[in-house]
């Protein structure tokens, strides 16, 4: 019976996704746009709980890697290295179009590198210490992205980049929107049903990560490192891996935002959209699949909800608070409320604590 509830609530579950931004497009577009970029924090959520939430590593330059797969992409998928180097445009005449199945593997293997180049000299760092060297890590990125447009144009700096192509694969173009009959699907809908499936990948990896050799070694040292280290586990090795496997998902969900958006600048990768992403997973419940879900769709999807209430409040108060301003002191006090009511998470995983239950 409960079996059956189950595949019950799974198959309710997957229909809903499906036919959730058909439903959407009915009320606009930018409620789609609202769902895909929930979808996209789902993902950052996802990684980074592999490195906060299996492997107990604090890290608040998570966004970094976020960074490098956008503009990654965003490189090779807009007008900018054609125009600064005339040698690869000779090169590509015709521009550099790669395919999802190249930019989702490329993008996943060079943040990857960067969390292994990270992660090597912070082995010997725990709590307060290894967040703020993560911390500088993330800050540098940006640094480095926002100053690159000297000497050499590399970044194109403050300015950004633009014109950056769509997705495509199979001849269809993310970027425009295709009719069925009657039926028009708008270029979000389409993004939707890509991050969708690259969500649902996540999950499955994480999952098996989570109860894998591996995954148990890296809650052993989340739980205790000098017991792990005397059982035997390779503490640096196993540290190492959780840093490259969790830059991965950012990689990935980097480039998918930089062609979703069109234009990214190194603005959109600031401190703040780090403490968001360890916000949403130690909301939702470190370490536990579900919450990290829901605590990232809350956190994503929130913000832009509330533009809703926070018009008619500045209205009530004559205008004389910023809209924005109210937005952001409704968002903090919701999450102290929720930390207060529920210090572990909204859906903590039912293992994570025991030890520490009298």
């Amino acid at each position: 019976m409960k079996q059956q509830k189950k595949i019950i609530i799974f198959l309710l579950t997957a229909v809903g996704l499906l036919v959730l931004p058909l439903i959407l497009q009915g009320f606009g577009n930018a409620w789609v746009r609202i769902a895909d970029m929930a979808l996209l924090y789902v993902l950052l959520a996802l990684g980074l709980n592999i490195v906060v939430g299996y492997a107990g590593l604090l890290d608040l330059g998570y966004v970094a890697f976020f960074a490098i797969g956008a503009y990654m992409y965003g490189l090779l998928a807009s007008p900018h290295l054609f125009e600064t180097f005339p040698m690869i445009a000779a090169m590509f005449p015709d521009g550099i179009h790669t395919p999802l199945w190249i930019v989702i593997p490329a993008a996943a293997a060079l943040a990857g590198v960067f969390g292994v180049l990270l992660g090597a000299p912070t082995l010997r760092l725990r709590g307060d210490y290894l967040a703020i060297v993560t911390l500088g890590f993330g800050e540098i990125i940006r640094v480095f992205l926002n100053n690159l447009d000297h000497p050499v144009n590399i970044t194109n700096g403050p300015k950004g980049l633009n014109q950056i192509d769509s997705l495509s694969f199979f001849g269809l173009d993310l970027g425009k929107k295709i009719s069925i009959g009657n039926f028009e699907l708008a270029s979000v809908s389409l993004y939707y049903y890509v991050f969708l499936v690259l969500v649902i990948l996540s999950v499955v990896i994480s999952h098996r990560l989570e109860f894998s050799r591996v995954g148990r070694a890296w809650m052993a040292i989340r739980e205790d490192e000098i017991a792990a280290k005397a059982m035997g586990i390779n503490t640096r090795n196993l540290k190492l891996l959780a840093f490259g496997m969790g830059a991965t998902f950012g990689g990935v969900s980097g480039a998918m935002f930089a062609s979703f958006q069109g234009f990214i600048s190194p603005e959109s990768f600031n401190l703040m959209e780090s403490v968001m992403l360890v916000a949403m997973v130690v909301l939702g419940g470190i370490g536990h699949l579900p919450g990290v879900i829901l605590g990232a769709v809350l956190l994503s999807a929130l913000p832009e909800v509330l533009r809703y209430v926070a018009g008619p409040l500045q209205a009530m108060t004559g205008g004389r608070l910023d809209s924005a301003i109210l937005r952001q002191l409704l968002i903090a006090l919701a999450m102290i409320s929720i930390m207060l009511i529920r210090p572990r998470g909204l859906w903590p995983s039912p293992d994570h604590g025991k030890s520490l239950q009298k």
